[in-house]
């Protein structure tokens, strides 16, 4: 038998106050489905959640479907969600697909004229 890649790695932890996370690796196919499910675990009871992205060194569409779950889970239920430090790679993504303005990402960057998704 072939060796397996390791799979890829997510940090997702607490930063600060209340409702204040921080997640950090990578945010793609490979760890969307745990990455989800850690997050939607965390944020449980928090009216407020507040989450920074700076973190994050690759991110796919996948990762970008987390991060609209979250914002529609929120949304249902009556939760506010914020992100800041959204990297260009997932802004790209999220700007090509047209779902840029749903993420409410707080002091957002635009990604540079010359740059691809």
């Amino acid at each position: 038998m072939g060796r397996r890649s390791p799979p890829a790695a997510f940090d997702l932890a607490p930063a600060g106050e209340s409702g204040h996370f921080r997640l950090g690796g990578a945010l793609s196919f490979d760890t969307a489905r745990a990455v989800l499910e850690k997050g939607t675990a965390a944020f449980a009871g928090q009216q407020r959640v507040s989450l920074d992205l700076s973190g994050i060194t690759h991110a796919d569409s996948a990762g970008l479907a987390v991060l609209l779950t979250w914002v529609g889970r929120a949304r249902r239920d009556g939760r506010a969600i914020s992100y800041t430090g959204l990297p260009p790679q997932l802004a790209r993504i999220a700007r090509v697909c047209g779902v840029d303005g749903l993420l409410g990402v707080e002091g957002a960057a635009a990604p540079s004229a010359g740059a691809t998704a």
